[in-house]
Protein backbone atom coordinates (compact mmCIF):
# COMPACT_ATOMS: atom_id res chain seq x y z
CA UNK A 1 0.00 0.00 0.00
CA UNK A 2 0.92 3.80 -0.30
CA UNK A 3 0.76 5.57 2.86
CA UNK A 4 -0.37 2.77 5.86
CA UNK A 5 -2.25 -0.62 6.51
CA UNK A 6 -6.46 -1.15 5.28
CA UNK A 7 -8.76 -1.70 8.52
CA UNK A 8 -10.08 -2.93 6.89
CA UNK A 9 -11.04 -0.89 12.51
CA UNK A 10 1.85 2.65 17.40
CA UNK A 11 2.20 0.67 20.57
CA UNK A 12 3.39 2.80 23.55
CA UNK A 13 2.80 -0.24 25.73
CA UNK A 14 -0.15 -1.77 26.22
CA UNK A 15 -2.52 0.83 27.51
CA UNK A 16 -5.85 1.87 26.91
CA UNK A 17 -4.78 5.43 25.26
CA UNK A 18 -3.44 3.45 22.52
CA UNK A 19 -5.83 1.53 21.52
CA UNK A 20 -7.66 3.50 19.23
CA UNK A 21 -4.67 3.23 16.61
CA UNK A 22 -5.29 -0.44 16.83
CA UNK A 23 -8.69 -1.14 16.55
CA UNK A 24 -10.24 -2.10 12.63
CA UNK A 25 -10.46 -1.81 9.83
CA UNK A 26 -14.44 -2.66 9.70
CA UNK A 27 -28.24 -14.72 12.70
CA UNK A 28 -28.53 -15.77 16.49
CA UNK A 29 -29.86 -14.75 19.49
CA UNK A 30 -27.57 -12.39 21.29
CA UNK A 31 -26.70 -10.01 23.93
CA UNK A 32 -26.35 -6.37 23.14
CA UNK A 33 -25.45 -3.67 24.50
CA UNK A 34 -25.49 0.06 23.53
CA UNK A 35 -27.40 2.26 20.90
CA UNK A 36 -26.37 2.96 16.83
CA UNK A 37 -26.94 6.07 14.72
CA UNK A 38 -29.23 6.29 12.66
CA UNK A 39 -27.63 6.37 8.69
CA UNK A 40 -28.35 6.86 5.18
CA UNK A 41 -31.65 5.34 4.50
CA UNK A 42 -31.58 1.32 3.88
CA UNK A 43 -33.64 -1.30 2.78
CA UNK A 44 -32.26 -4.24 4.96
CA UNK A 45 -33.93 -8.06 3.84
CA UNK A 46 -32.02 -10.61 6.01
CA UNK A 47 -30.85 -13.89 4.47
CA UNK A 48 -33.32 -16.67 5.76
CA UNK A 49 -30.31 -19.43 5.89
CA UNK A 50 -30.00 -21.31 9.09
CA UNK A 51 -26.67 -22.13 10.27
CA UNK A 52 -26.36 -25.53 11.39
CA UNK A 53 -25.93 -26.15 15.39
CA UNK A 54 -23.07 -27.07 16.42
CA UNK A 55 -22.22 -30.40 18.34
CA UNK A 56 -19.30 -29.76 21.43
CA UNK A 57 -15.99 -30.57 20.07
CA UNK A 58 -13.90 -32.36 23.20
CA UNK A 59 -10.45 -31.13 22.29
CA UNK A 60 -11.68 -27.26 21.18
CA UNK A 61 -12.97 -26.63 24.43
CA UNK A 62 -9.86 -28.43 26.38
CA UNK A 63 -8.13 -25.36 24.86
CA UNK A 64 -10.39 -23.00 26.50
CA UNK A 65 -8.86 -21.25 29.22
CA UNK A 66 -10.29 -22.35 32.69
CA UNK A 67 -11.29 -18.97 33.57
CA UNK A 68 -13.49 -18.33 30.81
CA UNK A 69 -14.45 -22.19 30.17
CA UNK A 70 -15.72 -21.98 34.22
CA UNK A 71 -18.36 -19.35 33.18
CA UNK A 72 -20.21 -21.54 30.92
CA UNK A 73 -19.83 -18.85 28.09
CA UNK A 74 -17.89 -16.97 25.77
CA UNK A 75 -18.31 -13.06 25.07
CA UNK A 76 -18.13 -11.44 22.36
CA UNK A 77 -17.84 -7.78 21.55
CA UNK A 78 -18.52 -6.26 18.44
CA UNK A 79 -19.53 -2.78 16.66
CA UNK A 80 -22.58 -3.64 15.59
CA UNK A 81 -22.76 -0.83 13.08
CA UNK A 82 -21.24 -2.61 10.03
CA UNK A 83 -23.07 -4.37 7.83
CA UNK A 84 -23.16 -7.36 6.42
CA UNK A 85 -20.39 -8.14 8.99
CA UNK A 86 -22.00 -7.12 12.28
CA UNK A 87 -25.53 -5.18 12.96
CA UNK A 88 -28.40 -5.12 14.01
CA UNK A 89 -31.47 -6.70 12.75
CA UNK A 90 -34.24 -4.19 11.53
CA UNK A 91 -36.95 -3.64 13.95
CA UNK A 92 -34.76 -5.74 17.00
CA UNK A 93 -32.20 -5.43 19.64
CA UNK A 94 -30.57 -8.76 18.04
CA UNK A 95 -27.09 -8.65 16.26
CA UNK A 96 -26.68 -10.19 13.46
CA UNK A 97 -24.19 -10.44 10.32
CA UNK A 98 -21.57 -12.99 9.64
CA UNK A 99 -19.18 -12.41 12.62
CA UNK A 100 -22.31 -13.02 14.70
CA UNK A 101 -22.86 -16.06 12.88
CA UNK A 102 -18.84 -17.30 13.77
CA UNK A 103 -19.40 -16.33 17.33
CA UNK A 104 -22.51 -18.81 18.15
CA UNK A 105 -20.75 -21.70 16.34
CA UNK A 106 -17.56 -21.10 17.51
CA UNK A 107 -19.05 -21.06 21.46
CA UNK A 108 -21.38 -24.00 20.44
CA UNK A 109 -17.83 -25.81 19.30
CA UNK A 110 -16.56 -25.05 22.47
CA UNK A 111 -19.68 -26.39 24.66
CA UNK A 112 -20.53 -22.62 25.85
CA UNK A 113 -23.11 -19.95 25.19
CA UNK A 114 -22.09 -17.21 22.78
CA UNK A 115 -22.37 -13.46 24.67
CA UNK A 116 -22.48 -10.41 22.11
CA UNK A 117 -22.13 -7.34 23.54
CA UNK A 118 -22.16 -4.50 21.23
CA UNK A 119 -19.77 -1.75 21.73
CA UNK A 120 -18.42 1.57 20.46
CA UNK A 121 -15.09 -0.08 17.80
CA UNK A 122 -12.68 2.03 19.85
CA UNK A 123 -13.73 0.23 23.48
CA UNK A 124 -13.35 -3.36 22.49
CA UNK A 125 -9.23 -3.76 22.80
CA UNK A 126 -9.32 -2.08 26.08
CA UNK A 127 -12.19 -4.15 26.81
CA UNK A 128 -10.44 -7.15 25.67
CA UNK A 129 -7.12 -6.16 27.93
CA UNK A 130 -8.74 -5.23 30.96
CA UNK A 131 -10.58 -9.23 30.54
CA UNK A 132 -14.06 -7.90 30.26
CA UNK A 133 -14.42 -9.61 27.05
CA UNK A 134 -13.19 -12.90 25.57
CA UNK A 135 -13.11 -12.12 21.94
CA UNK A 136 -13.48 -9.34 19.24
CA UNK A 137 -14.82 -10.25 15.98
CA UNK A 138 -15.80 -6.88 14.47
CA UNK A 139 -13.70 -6.82 11.02
CA UNK A 140 -10.60 -6.06 13.07
CA UNK A 141 -7.88 -7.15 10.36
CA UNK A 142 -4.73 -8.04 11.71
CA UNK A 143 -1.52 -6.14 12.25
CA UNK A 144 2.18 -6.45 13.17
CA UNK A 145 1.11 -2.93 15.43
CA UNK A 146 -2.12 -4.56 16.88
CA UNK A 147 -0.15 -8.08 17.84
CA UNK A 148 1.75 -5.97 20.75
CA UNK A 149 -1.56 -5.85 22.38
CA UNK A 150 -3.64 -8.72 21.46
CA UNK A 151 -3.68 -12.19 19.74
CA UNK A 152 -5.22 -12.98 16.61
CA UNK A 153 -6.82 -15.93 14.47
CA UNK A 154 -7.20 -14.73 11.17
CA UNK A 155 -10.34 -16.33 9.28
CA UNK A 156 -11.26 -13.88 6.56
CA UNK A 157 -9.78 -11.07 3.70
CA UNK A 158 -10.60 -7.88 3.03
CA UNK A 159 -9.64 -4.78 0.74
CA UNK A 160 -10.73 -0.93 1.54
CA UNK A 161 -12.89 0.71 -0.75
CA UNK A 162 -14.85 3.91 -1.57
CA UNK A 163 -18.40 4.70 -1.81
CA UNK A 164 -19.66 8.35 -2.86
CA UNK A 165 -23.12 9.61 -3.33
CA UNK A 166 -25.10 8.69 -6.55
CA UNK A 167 -23.90 11.00 -9.27
CA UNK A 168 -20.89 12.16 -8.18
CA UNK A 169 -18.02 12.36 -11.12
CA UNK A 170 -15.33 12.22 -9.01
CA UNK A 171 -13.57 8.70 -9.35
CA UNK A 172 -11.27 7.93 -6.07
CA UNK A 173 -9.17 4.92 -6.62
CA UNK A 174 -6.28 5.32 -3.82
CA UNK A 175 -5.35 6.79 -0.88
CA UNK A 176 -3.85 10.07 -3.35
CA UNK A 177 -7.47 10.59 -5.13
CA UNK A 178 -8.29 12.15 -1.51
CA UNK A 179 -5.76 14.98 -1.96
CA UNK A 180 -8.24 18.33 -1.11
CA UNK A 181 -11.28 15.86 -0.61
CA UNK A 182 -13.20 15.16 2.83
CA UNK A 183 -13.32 11.86 3.66
CA UNK A 184 -15.41 9.76 6.50
CA UNK A 185 -14.05 6.84 8.64
CA UNK A 186 -15.44 5.17 11.24
CA UNK A 187 -13.03 6.32 14.42
CA UNK A 188 -9.78 3.98 15.19
CA UNK A 189 -9.92 2.17 11.95
CA UNK A 190 -7.44 1.30 9.88
CA UNK A 191 -9.43 3.64 7.61
CA UNK A 192 -8.87 6.46 9.57
CA UNK A 193 -5.02 5.76 9.88
CA UNK A 194 -5.18 5.49 5.68
CA UNK A 195 -6.24 8.62 5.56
CA UNK A 196 -4.61 10.93 7.95
CA UNK A 197 -1.58 9.40 6.18
CA UNK A 198 -3.01 11.02 2.63
CA UNK A 199 -3.66 14.01 4.39
CA UNK A 200 0.10 14.37 5.37
CA UNK A 201 1.01 13.10 1.91
CA UNK A 202 -1.07 15.22 0.15
CA UNK A 203 0.40 18.29 2.11
CA UNK A 204 3.80 17.62 1.25
CA UNK A 205 2.99 16.50 -2.63
CA UNK A 206 0.92 19.57 -3.14
CA UNK A 207 -0.52 21.37 0.06
CA UNK A 208 -4.01 20.03 -0.25
CA UNK A 209 -4.74 18.00 2.53
CA UNK A 210 -7.34 16.00 2.98
CA UNK A 211 -10.21 16.56 5.66
CA UNK A 212 -10.75 13.53 7.85
CA UNK A 213 -13.57 13.33 9.66
CA UNK A 214 -14.24 10.33 11.87
CA UNK A 215 -17.35 9.11 13.38
CA UNK A 216 -18.30 6.77 16.38
CA UNK A 217 -19.96 4.01 14.16
CA UNK A 218 -20.66 3.38 10.07
CA UNK A 219 -24.22 4.56 10.00
CA UNK A 220 -22.68 7.99 11.57
CA UNK A 221 -20.41 7.79 8.74
CA UNK A 222 -22.97 6.92 6.03
CA UNK A 223 -24.99 10.26 6.72
CA UNK A 224 -21.78 12.58 6.45
CA UNK A 225 -21.61 11.23 2.85
CA UNK A 226 -25.80 11.47 2.49
CA UNK A 227 -25.41 14.66 3.90
CA UNK A 228 -22.95 16.48 1.60
CA UNK A 229 -21.06 16.95 4.95
CA UNK A 230 -18.30 14.61 2.95
CA UNK A 231 -17.15 13.85 -0.14
CA UNK A 232 -16.46 10.23 -0.01
CA UNK A 233 -17.06 7.53 2.68
CA UNK A 234 -14.15 4.94 3.39
CA UNK A 235 -14.62 1.50 4.87
CA UNK A 236 -13.96 -2.19 4.37
CA UNK A 237 -14.25 -3.42 1.08
CA UNK A 238 -17.46 -5.88 1.57
CA UNK A 239 -18.82 -3.25 3.65
CA UNK A 240 -18.82 0.01 1.06
CA UNK A 241 -20.35 -2.86 -1.25
CA UNK A 242 -22.92 -3.35 1.46
CA UNK A 243 -23.79 0.29 2.24
CA UNK A 244 -24.57 0.93 -1.72
CA UNK A 245 -26.72 -2.05 -2.37
CA UNK A 246 -28.77 -1.23 0.71
CA UNK A 247 -28.59 2.43 0.16
CA UNK A 248 -32.08 2.36 -2.29
CA UNK A 249 -29.90 4.11 -4.58
CA UNK A 250 -28.40 6.86 -2.33
CA UNK A 251 -25.03 5.85 -2.48
CA UNK A 252 -22.71 3.91 -5.60
CA UNK A 253 -18.63 3.14 -5.32
CA UNK A 254 -15.87 4.33 -6.26
CA UNK A 255 -12.82 3.21 -8.01
CA UNK A 256 -12.31 -0.46 -6.94
CA UNK A 257 -10.95 -1.75 -4.05
CA UNK A 258 -7.66 -2.00 -3.05
CA UNK A 259 -4.89 -3.35 0.27
CA UNK A 260 -6.39 -6.52 0.74
CA UNK A 261 -5.34 -7.68 4.51
CA UNK A 262 -6.74 -10.45 6.97
CA UNK A 263 -9.57 -10.29 9.72
CA UNK A 264 -8.66 -11.53 13.34
CA UNK A 265 -10.55 -12.44 15.72
CA UNK A 266 -8.88 -10.54 18.83
CA UNK A 267 -8.38 -11.90 22.41
CA UNK A 268 -6.43 -11.57 25.21
CA UNK A 269 -2.70 -10.85 24.74
CA UNK A 270 -1.12 -14.49 25.78
CA UNK A 271 -4.27 -16.40 27.53
CA UNK A 272 -4.44 -18.71 25.32
CA UNK A 273 -8.14 -17.88 23.97
CA UNK A 274 -6.50 -17.38 20.39
CA UNK A 275 -5.70 -21.11 20.46
CA UNK A 276 -9.02 -22.45 21.13
CA UNK A 277 -10.76 -19.82 18.64
CA UNK A 278 -8.38 -20.88 15.48
CA UNK A 279 -9.35 -24.37 16.79
CA UNK A 280 -12.71 -23.49 16.63
CA UNK A 281 -12.77 -22.14 13.38
CA UNK A 282 -10.74 -24.82 11.66
CA UNK A 283 -13.34 -27.22 12.96
CA UNK A 284 -15.54 -25.32 10.93
CA UNK A 285 -14.18 -25.15 7.99
CA UNK A 286 -13.45 -28.53 7.88
CA UNK A 287 -17.64 -29.77 8.45
CA UNK A 288 -18.61 -27.05 5.98
CA UNK A 289 -20.45 -23.94 8.32
CA UNK A 290 -17.34 -22.00 7.64
CA UNK A 291 -18.70 -21.88 4.12
CA UNK A 292 -22.53 -21.70 4.73
CA UNK A 293 -21.89 -18.67 7.04
CA UNK A 294 -19.69 -16.73 4.20
CA UNK A 295 -22.35 -17.87 1.46
CA UNK A 296 -25.29 -16.81 3.63
CA UNK A 297 -23.94 -12.94 3.72
CA UNK A 298 -22.59 -13.12 -0.12
CA UNK A 299 -19.46 -12.69 1.83
CA UNK A 300 -17.35 -16.18 -0.07
CA UNK A 301 -14.41 -14.31 -1.75
CA UNK A 302 -13.17 -13.29 1.42
CA UNK A 303 -12.53 -17.22 2.53
CA UNK A 304 -9.03 -17.92 3.26
CA UNK A 305 -7.84 -21.92 2.88
CA UNK A 306 -6.39 -21.94 6.41
CA UNK A 307 -7.07 -20.51 10.14
CA UNK A 308 -3.55 -19.07 11.29
CA UNK A 309 -2.51 -17.33 14.09
CA UNK A 310 -0.90 -13.72 13.75
CA UNK A 311 -0.95 -13.87 10.48
CA UNK A 312 0.37 -10.52 9.78
CA UNK A 313 3.25 -9.60 7.96
CA UNK A 314 2.84 -5.54 8.11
Amino acid sequence: MLFSRSKTRVAMGATLATVALFAAACSSSSSTSSTTTTGASTSTTLPTTNIATQSTVASVAALVPASISKTGQVTFAMDATYPPDEFIAPGSATIVGMDADFAVAIAQTMGLKAILKNVTFDSIIPGLQAGKYDVGNSSFTDTLARQKVVDFADYFQAGEAFYTKSGDTTTYSSLESLCGHSVAVETGTVEQTDAQAANKSCKKANNQGVTVLSFADQNAVNLAVSSGRADVGFADSQVSGYVVTASNGEFQLSGTAFNEAPYGMATQKGNGMVSAVAAALTQLQSNGTYTAILKKWGLESGAVQSIVINGATS
